[in-house]
């Protein structure tokens, strides 16, 4: 097939799956961090204190952590259709039962048991696009997808702000309503999964007989024994095919599994300590009613959606990965120390529209990398073990701001902490990057 050819099938499938898959994790993603709005008027409602909040927000990501691994494995052996939409509906009803929370305890529960109906979902869809972009296509691709994180913040906030208005409605609170009204969509797009959601190219109908069997073979050819992936300049981790294991017992014993799931570890650290305590952070900072903090986190969520995107187009064209890791954290280093010295509404969005962005752009690179070396069943449990790593960063973000809150009553100790974990996974990337350029010419 010629390239203008290969060109089409890939924008073809880009078309068809993205905006879809694009939905499927705004509704993930909206469902796992609404709880942050909810808490402007729960936590008061329920006496809930900072670090009561901070533990059961995180404690989400240790039910999510237990289950990861299982749960992929099960994706790869039944398909992504059926397992995908089983995820979805269960935590859809999970996501609505928070309504029901009324004691520290059952708040815990519910979080606890959130994560692990959500258990395999984004490693699920990590890997289901290996079956549908080329390795050096799919920063690109990841990027794209993973934009639902600041799209979900952009359309989210304000939502989640409108639904707390709908306080006393029928004998439920603001933050009752929120929690059902926003896990419904899940359950009922989970359905649809079933219908619009295809295995593998093979069974997609939309793609010409040509179109499918070009790709199909395209990605065999690179899970074949002979393509060893190489970094080069691209920072890729650079393995013979005997290490680009078929097995998860392999990808379990390769170092660089272990390397980024550290690296996610303190990434996704303060991710989640951003965005479960940014409505919160908001609300502090000024006099602002619930519907104008969810503006207000639309702002930094937008910046940082369009930062994704060129970040992912950038490493693909270069080919460069842990460079484009990197630079947003380090910005969203620089972000979060801006935050804590912000003396007006209008810095304050500035600082942490740059946070957002350090704390989002670098998901694309960051894919990128494992999905380059591992294959198959060793993808399926390799991607979930990395994913399982940076989702106790989850669990500890939350908790650290919230136990830093408690004890001192600021914020700014806690931010401080956020940024440093960012340096931390520069500094971390910047060798990584060294050592695999020094492998690769070897």
């Amino acid at each position: 097939m010629s390239s203008g050819s290969s060109n089409a099938t890939l924008a073809r499938v880009s078309r068809r799956l993205i905006p879809f898959l694009l939905l499927l994790y705004i509704l993930n993603f909206l469902d796992r961090v609404n709880v942050g709005f909810a808490a402007l008027e729960m936590n008061r409602d329920l006496g809930f204190g900072p670090e009561v909040y901070g533990f059961g927000a995180g404690v989400f990501f240790i039910g999510y952590c237990l289950f990861e691994v299982p749960s992929n494995l099960v994706l790869y052996r039944t398909g992504a259709r059926i397992w995908i939409a089983r995820i979805m509906v269960t935590w859809g009803l999970a996501a609505s039962a928070m309504m029901l929370v009324h004691t520290a305890t059952s708040f815990y529960a519910l979080r606890f048991l959130l994560g692990v109906a959500e258990a395999g979902f984004f490693p699920g869809i990590i890997f289901y696009l290996t079956y549908w972009y080329p390795a050096p296509e799919r920063a690109r691709a990841y990027a794209w997808f993973l934009a639902a994180i600041p799209v979900c913040g952009v359309i989210g906030g304000p939502v989640s702000g409108a639904l707390l208005g709908l306080d006393g409605r029928l004998g439920l609170q603001g933050w009752q309503w929120l929690f059902l009204l926003e896990g419904v969509p899940s359950v009922l797009v989970g359905l649809a999964v079933l219908w619009l959601l295809p295995d593998r190219p093979r069974n997609a109908g939309w793609l010409r007989p040509e179109e499918r069997t070009w790709l199909e073979e395209r990605l065999d050819a690179e899970r074949g024994p002979s393509s060893a992936a190489r970094a080069g300049a691209s920072g890729t981790a650079s393995h013979t095919a005997a290490s680009h294991a078929a097995s998860l017992r392999h990808a379990l014993a390769d170092p660089m599994v272990w390397w980024l799931g550290l690296s996610y570890f303190l990434l996704i650290l303060p991710l989640y300590g951003f965005a479960l305590w940014l409505p919160q952070l908001i609300k502090a900072s000024g006099d602002f009613t619930n519907f104008e903090v969810g503006v207000i986190t639309a702002i930094p969520y937008a910046v940082a959606a369009v930062g994704m995107v060129l970040v992912g187009r950038r490493s693909d064209r270069t080919g460069e990965r842990y460079l484009y890791l990197a630079l947003p954290a380090l910005a969203g280093a620089a972000g979060f120390v801006a935050v804590t010295r912000a003396g007006n509404p209008a810095l304050l969005v500035a600082a942490l529209s740059l946070t957002a962005f350090g704390v989002l752009g670098w998901l694309g690179p960051f894919w990128a990398l494992p999905t380059g070396f591992l294959r198959e069943q060793a993808a399926a449990g390799g991607i979930a073990l990395i994913n399982s790593m940076g989702a106790f960063g989850g669990f500890v973000g939350p908790y650290l701001i919230g136990r830093v809150k408690q004890s001192t009553g600021e914020f700014t100790p806690g931010l401080l902490l956020l940024a440093g974990s960012l340096l931390a996974a520069a500094a971390l990337a910047a060798v990584l990057r060294r050592v695999t350029r020094t492998t690769a010419r070897a």
